[in-house]
């Protein structure tokens, strides 16, 4: 075997063929046309494997087998053969990188980097929420302007905290959301301050314990996306922050 014929059964090979295909292939095209006898006299693949290669290199579209006795083989055109695989190429390209973008998608709504961490969905800051309420030892601010962020769940873990001692204080100058919130047994309520009622892109905030913070922004399409962190320089900061602007000092209903 040649440099050369080696060169391109490998290119063959990085086609998707096998070793063998590629060489049968290669032997048909030197032969124009031949029976299992006649490719295995030129190339080094078995006579007993060239009659499965060549029924896989028909089911690739590359040769046709006359049936005949004995039974001969003959490639198509280059020019059909590189058509063919080229087809192939482009359809399994699509296949691999469609699948890539759909986990590209997926990971998108992933949690992301160390100390701030990043949710997008509702469903899933919906799940976030709940979890770090979850976590409340001692206290807990939910704050929300909007009825469709106040789930059952959420509902359902700020008065099982509230059961368990946690101090519980739900602020919003929404009336509907304080009403819902304040039926909860041990569940404060309050209006936050008036000077950011022009606000329409806050989400939701939570912040437990001193220590877990999350803030999220609704955009046009009504989507969310939160920031949160816990037991981190930034939540601690951040926390200290609100705080000292008053965003959470209530107002009397």
């Amino acid at each position: 075997m040649t440099g050369d014929e080696s060169a391109a059964i490998d290119a063959f090979e990085r086609l998707g063929l096998t070793s063998y295909e590629a060489k049968v292939f290669i032997a048909l095209h030197r032969l124009s046309s031949g029976t299992a006898r006649d490719v295995a006299s030129v190339t080094d693949v078995p006579r007993s494997q060239v009659y499965s290669v060549a029924e896989s290199l028909e089911d690739r579209g590359l040769l046709e087998i006359q049936q005949s006795n004995p039974i001969r083989y003959r490639p198509v055109s280059i020019e059909e053969a590189q058509a063919t695989l080229e087809a192939r190429f482009e359809r399994e390209r699509e296949r691999a990188f469609e699948y890539v973008d759909t986990v590209k998608q997926e990971s998108a709504t992933e949690e992301t980097q160390e100390d701030i961490w990043t949710v997008r969905s509702r469903d899933r800051v919906d799940d976030r929420v709940v979890d770090l309420l979850s976590q409340a030892e001692e206290t807990i601010v939910f704050g929300t302007r909007l009825p469709s962020f106040v789930t059952e769940s959420i509902e359902r873990r700020l008065e099982e905290r509230a059961a368990a001692g946690v101090s519980v204080l739900a602020i919003s100058r929404t009336e509907s959301v304080r009403a819902r919130l304040g039926t909860l047994e041990g569940v404060e309520t309050a209006v936050p301050p008036a000077h950011r009622d022009s606000d329409e892109r806050s989400g939701r905030i939570v912040i437990v314990d001193g220590d877990s913070l999350l803030l999220s922004v609704v955009a046009d399409d009504g989507s969310e996306t939160a920031i949160w962190s816990s037991d981190s320089l930034f939540a601690s900061v951040l926390i200290q922050l609100i705080q000292a602007s008053d965003e959470l000092q209530p107002v009397a209903d």
